[in-house]
């Protein structure tokens, strides 16, 4: 059986490509996703596909960085799919796949590079906050918390744990700004 695995970002983004190639590329069964790839520990549908898969079976994803984007992460999934006899192949990046030793040396490239690539992304993205706030631009989030509030609401007679269930934040956040 194909199974495929298809995974967005956000929730704002589509899935609608990726679920027409998977589903011409004859994935019999696809598990759809909308979240971050940072780790696999919470990628849900990635877990039930790779739990779903059987020996024989194969899993396609579009992508490689819709599997996983870092190289420790795409190792331990080819590892598990390899255990259970389970085939990979990424139908946009032709000889990523588990069929060869060549194809194995080939996804830990791609793997290695995209990586590199994620890891670049967030020092701009750093360097760019920084430039910001050097620049007056960035002020970053404004304070979800008011503590004249949390103060009233305790002078009033509430408890901490009333406090932060009404205020929806965390009894952690009414300690601190109780003691400021």
């Amino acid at each position: 059986m194909i199974i495929g695995y298809a995974r967005v970002s956000s929730t704002s983004q589509s899935l609608d490509i990726q679920h027409e190639a998977l589903a011409a590329a004859g994935a019999e069964k696809i598990f759809f996703e909308k979240v971050s790839a940072r780790s696999t520990t919470d990628r849900e549908q990635l877990m039930l596909a790779m739990s779903f898969a059987r020996e024989g079976d194969a899993l396609i994803v579009t992508r490689l960085d819709r599997l996983a984007c870092s190289v420790g992460d795409l190792h331990r999934i080819i590892e598990v799919l390899t255990k259970k006899g389970v085939g990979f192949k990424c139908l946009n990046q032709p000889g990523v796949d588990t069929d060869t030793s060549t194809s194995h040396l080939m996804l830990a490239m791609l793997a290695a590079v995209s990586s590199f690539e994620a890891g670049i992304w967030r020092e701009r993205e750093v360097e760019g906050v920084w430039m910001a706030r050097a620049a007056g631009k960035y002020r970053g989030r404004p304070a979800s918390i008011d503590p004249m509030k949390i103060k009233e609401l305790k002078a009033g007679g509430m408890g901490a744990a009333a406090i932060a269930k009404q205020m929806r934040i965390c009894r952690a956040s009414v300690y601190r700004a109780l003691a400021a």
